[in-house]
């Protein structure tokens, strides 16, 4: 019998997957735990339909990263912090300063978490930051720290 199962089975298969299985094993196992439903073609036409949302969904999500991407390559970012000689920082910018002033000097609100430094920064100067959007996409961040 063809399932589609709608929880992770052990040693059948993962939510969302459409696999067969013994008669019994459906209905006195599968069924009465809700971990199951029989495949109909209703059940398949709205398999197909979560199917295709999800892809307009994750669609919508690049094309957005790839606009933010491009926004923020042209812009830039101006961090004033107090320093000492030589033009070196008191204190340290890190990735939630860069998010702040991101957000307050542009409006363009990005994770803190997403914003990818090798280590704080600690001195004055321009910098070119990462920022990971979505997977495979990357934005750079102009900063200026003085």
């Amino acid at each position: 019998m063809k399932v589609l199962l709608l929880a992770d089975v052990r040693g059948q298969g993962k939510k969302g997957e459409v696999v067969n299985v013994a008669d019994g094993y459906a209905r006195n196992y599968l069924f009465p735990r809700k971990l199951a439903v029989e495949v109909t073609p209703a059940v398949l036409a709205e398999l197909k339909a979560q199917e295709e949302a999800n892809a307009r969904r994750i669609e919508k999500e690049r094309a957005e990263a790839r606009e933010l991407a491009q926004k923020l390559q042209a812009i830039v970012v101006k961090i004033n912090a107090a320093s000492g000689e030589g033009g070196k920082l008191y204190g340290a910018v890190t990735s939630k300063d860069i998010a702040e002033a991101l957000q307050e000097q542009h409006g363009i609100a990005v994770d803190r978490r997403k914003i990818e430094l090798a280590s704080d920064i600690k001195a004055c100067g321009k910098y070119t930051i990462d920022v990971k959007l979505y997977p495979e996409i990357t934005g750079k961040i102009n900063l200026v720290v003085c």
